[in-house]
């Protein structure tokens, strides 16, 4: 990989920290919700036509798992992060050896154009959000290496668009994120990372147009628990 900028360096040095207690602080935080939401974003992305599909920044590799277990048998699911430490922990499950893992910064994948039948990212686009721009970038790229009519499917943490509740969302992100995430993982510096993060990121709506912007079409969305969350289905064309 090449050289990343600093913002990126920081986040790839976060994710190096936190591999083995990651899963287990999410379905904590999330009271579970988090398992259920990857599994239907799966499910959704298994409908899709085509054998060739890549799991974006995957992690410790739920969502390339899921996917590949709700896909047809012959479907070669890749699963893509820039974290060696993060893809380690997830080459340790089960049936990590269904999963073609790659080590690459997403904004310059080693895939050629037009070769993917489907794209996923799960609960990563806040980190590709350094800025409006970067983020319209990895966008670029995902549009890039996915043949015409291919599927992006993204699931994302969001804003719930009740203020009440909006408000109340985030002071449960900067309780509880920040402080049990660190305590089990150890790391401050993550947690209260990712604590921001959430608070800072757009709505299901505004997040639909920046997608619209890198070109995709019938772009559209589903809320999950009252907007804490979305799931974005959109294609090429």
């Amino acid at each position: 990989m090449k050289k990343l900028p600093k913002k990126s360096r920081f986040i790839q040095t976060m994710f190096s920290q936190v591999p083995s207690t990651y899963e287990l602080v999410n379905h904590l935080l999330t009271f579970g919700f988090d398992i259920r939401w990857r599994k239907k974003t799966a499910k959704i992305a298994a409908l899709a036509n085509g054998s060739r599909k890549a799991d974006m920044c995957t992690g410790t590799g739920e969502t390339a798992i899921y996917l590949k277990q709700f896909s047809k048998h012959q479907t070669q699911v890749y699963g893509i992060d820039f974290s060696m430490p993060m893809m380690s922990e997830a080459k340790k499950k089960q049936k990590a050896d269904q999963i073609n893992f790659i080590a690459s910064d997403i904004k310059a994948l080693p895939i050629r154009d037009k070769s993917l039948d489907l794209v996923t990212i799960s609960f990563a686009t806040r980190n590709l959000n350094v800025t409006k721009q970067s983020l319209l970038q990895s966008f670029h790229e995902f549009y890039r290496v996915l043949k015409p009519g291919g599927h992006f499917i993204n699931l994302e943490t969001s804003q719930p668009p009740l203020y009440l509740l909006r408000k109340g969302f985030h002071l449960y992100v900067k309780l509880f994120v920040k402080l049990i995430g660190a305590r089990i993982s150890g790391s401050k510096t993550a947690y209260a990372y990712l604590a921001k993060s959430m608070t800072l990121f757009y709505s299901a709506e505004e997040l639909a147009d920046i997608i619209r912007q890198a070109g995709f079409e019938e772009v559209s969305f589903k809320k999950l628990l009252f907007g804490v969350a979305a799931i974005h289905h959109s294609r090429k064309f």
